[in-house]
C-alpha cells in the first residue's frame, strides 16, 4: 500500500537548510494499522505530509497504492489525495456554520460521484460513525468526540484506501479518545489501511506496528505483541461509570 525509499525532506530558510527527514525507507502492507511516534520536531508531521501527497520530498521515492507520487504534478497530487487518501486531523477542521451532513459532503466538490448519490452516501457514513441522528447539527452543537467522528465520516466519503490520522485524539478526553480509537480499529478490521501519528504510547499500542522517529530518521520499527483493544477498554470504562 505504501512504500518509501530513502525519502529526504530539507526546508530552506534563506541560506539555511533544515533537514526534516533524513533517508526514510519503509513498506506498509494494505490493511495495516501503523502508529508513528517520536518527540516534537522529529519529523512526524513532515512524514505524514509526504504520505498524504501534501508536497514532494527533496529526494527519494514515495509510492502509494502502486503509484509513484514524488514526481506528480499538482493536479495529479490533488486527484490522488481525493481518490485514495482520507485525512483526520487533531483540530477536526470542520466548517462551523455547516451541518454535520454538509461537512461530510464537502469532498464531493472535487469528486465525480453523481449528485443523486451524494447525500445517501454521506448519511450512510454518519450512520457508520453513530451520528445519523445528528446530521443536521452544526459543530458547536456537538461534543469533541462527535466532531471527530464527523471528520472521520468525511475522510471516508470517497472510499479511500489509506487513512492518515494526525493526533486524532489529541483534543479529546479519555473516553472520547477511546471511542475514536475503537472506530479506527473497526475500520482497520474491515480492510482500511491506517497510519496514525500519536504521542501517547497507550493509544499507539492499539496499532499492530509502531514506527519510532527521531531527528528525521526511523530509529525503531516494532510489532505490537500485546495489542490492546479499545472497544474492550471502552466497555470496561462504561461499566465503571455505571
Amino acid at each position: 500500500m505504501v512504500k518509501l525509499e530513502n525519502v529526504v525532506k530539507v526546508y530552506r530558510m534563506g541560506t539555511v537548510e533544515v533537514p526534516a527527514l533524513r533517508g526514510i525507507s519503509l513498506t506498509v502492507d494494505e490493511g495495516s494499522f501503523v502508529a508513528i511516534m517520536g518527540p516534537s520536531g522529529c519529523g512526524k508531521s513532515t512524514f505524514l505530509k509526504r504520505l498524504g501527497c501534501l508536497g514532494r520530498p527533496s529526494s527519494g521515492a514515495v509510492e502509494i497504492d502502486g503509484m509513484e507520487v514524488a514526481k506528480m504534478r499538482k493536479t495529479e497530487l490533488a486527484a490522488m489525495r481525493n481518490r485514495k487518501i482520507g485525512f483526520i486531523f487533531q483540530n477536526f477542521h470542520l466548517l462551523h456554520q455547516a451541518t454535520a451532513l454538509a461537512n461530510v459532503m464537502l469532498p464531493f466538490l472535487y469528486s465525480d460521484c453523481p449528485k443523486s448519490q451524494r447525500k445517501p452516501r454521506a448519511m450512510e457514513l454518519l450512520k457508520t460513525v453513530g451520528l445519523e441522528e445528528r446530521a443536521n447539527h452544526k459543530p458547536f452543537e456537538l461534543s469533541g468526540g462527535q466532531q471527530q467522528r464527523v471528520a472521520i465520516a468525511r475522510a471516508l466519503v470517497n472510499h479511500p484506501k489509506l487513512i492518515l490520522a494526525d493526533e486524532p485524539t489529541g483534543n479529546l478526553d479519555s473516553r472520547s479518545g477511546l471511542e475514536i480509537i475503537a472506530l479506527l480499529e473497526r475500520l482497520n478490521r474491515e480492510g482500511m489501511t491506517i497510519m496514525m501519528v500519536s504521542h501517547d504510547p497507550q493509544l499507539a499500542a492499539h496499532a499492530e506496528r509502531i514506527i519510532h522517529l527521531k531527528d528525521g530518521k526511523i530509529i525503531r520499527d516494532e510489532a505490537v505483541k500485546d495489542r490492546r483493544r479499545a472497544e474492550d477498554e471502552l466497555a470496561k470504562l462504561v461499566q465503571e461509570e455505571e
